[in-house]
């Protein structure tokens, strides 16, 4: 698709901002460190990944939404041989992608080596809309194989991927975000989609707590499969959000990225 990276480009600029100044309006809780130091780590994630998948796509001759096209060309996967209308394959496909990574995610948390280099994203002290962008750059080429791989199984339409990605973008910095929502909107929102204090559960430092609320975009899995966890034992403002590491070393980046080596 000829605009396709300059779409989503814009639309996560977009929400990033919004989200971020929402977040500095109503804030949920009250932060633990300095924005600084924190904002340069996690938005020094974004280029560090963001240059991973560029020099994956010197590698591989396709990434996620060049995949869907290509396995369109060549007649691959599910979809590919049904003809379904155009409405129907794209919920399929969101569905199931979006599936595809509350799985991934579930793993990361449940394999020893997934989780050491899952873990540095849930290092982080504060939840703030810059910590959907804390991931390791190994975390993100994997996941990137993974979608690839699905892709051509599935088959999904090019629209459906980049639907797919702007949607999963979107919602992770909405559910990042220190953002407080009137209780009532969190209640109705959450019915579907996965809101601010649903994900902070996820990032408490209690490890029953964390290991729940494994969506990113839709809240539905985590119900399904029995990890939905509603709020922190402590409360919102009592809970403690990140890792052992209660101190200024997760704000560092280099101490994030060689942490899964530790």
């Amino acid at each position: 698709m000829k605009y396709e990276l300059m779409l989503r480009v814009s639309v996560f600029l977009s929400l990033f901002v919004l989200f971020a100044g929402l977040e500095a309006l109503a804030p949920k809780r009250r932060r633990v460190l300095g924005r600084g130091r924190r904002w340069f780590t996690n938005l020094s994630m974004t280029i560090l990944n963001t240059l991973a998948l560029r020099a994956l796509a010197v590698a591989l001759p396709f990434l996620a939404v060049g995949a869907a096209v290509d396995a369109w060309s060549m007649g691959w996967g599910v979809l590919n041989r049904v003809a379904w209308p155009l409405w129907a394959e794209v919920l399929i496909a969101l569905l199931m992608l979006d599936f595809a990574i509350w799985a991934q995610h579930w793993l990361t948390h449940k394999v020893p080596l997934f989780w050491r280099f899952h873990r540095m994203h849930h290092a982080d002290r504060d939840m703030d809309v810059t910590t959907a962008l804390r991931f390791h750059p190994v975390e993100i080429l994997a996941s990137m194989g993974l979608k690839i791989g699905l892709i051509y199984a599935l088959g999904p339409q090019a629209v459906a991927v980049v639907l797919f990605e702007i949607l999963l973008n979107g919602t992770a910095l909405f559910n990042h975000a220190n953002l407080r929502l009137p209780v009532w909107l969190d209640r109705v929102v959450r019915l579907v989609f996965v809101t601010p204090d649903m994900h902070r559960v996820h990032h408490s430092v209690i490890r029953a707590e964390h290991d729940s609320n494994f969506g990113f975009a839709l809240s539905v899995w985590d119900r399904i499969f029995g990890t939905y966890r509603a709020q922190p034992e402590a409360g919102h403002q009592g809970m403690v959000v990140g890792l052992e590491w209660q101190d200024e070393k997760p704000a560092r980046l280099g101490w994030s990225l060689w942490l899964p080596f530790r």
